[in-house]
């Protein structure tokens, strides 16, 4: 099943830490099938607030996620991004297929009876 690793980051200084980090993620990525799905984009914020950024890489699992997180090679790029940047990462499940929300919604209602 798909999995997400989701960062919200708050703004910050550009310094050339950051631009080495963001020159050698991807090649951190490429052996667990880690890709981009949202790098920076503005945000359109609808309800409640959100400051900063948000980046979304997609991995073809949850193991696949933790071992990028892990992996020797991403942690010694991690301290050129968290020693300028504050934020949180964020690694996530996504839905099965066919994952139905009304089914949920029944589940909980039956819960709380």
């Amino acid at each position: 099943m798909t999995a997400y690793a989701l960062a919200h980051l708050m703004p910050a200084e550009p310094h050339p830490d950051v631009c080495e980090y963001l020159e050698r993620i991807q090649a951190t990525l490429d052996p667990f099938g880690g890709r981009f799905v949202v790098h920076g984009a503005a945000v359109e914020v609808r309800e409640g607030s959100w400051p900063g950024h948000l980046v979304i890489i997609e991995f073809p699992t949850l193991a696949d996620a933790r071992a990028w997180y892990d992996s020797p090679a991403y942690q010694a790029i991690l301290p050129l991004r968290a020693d300028h940047i504050d934020g949180d990462l964020l690694i996530v499940d996504g839905v099965e297929p066919g994952h139905d929300s009304a089914a949920m919604g029944r589940a909980m209602r039956a819960a709380l009876a």
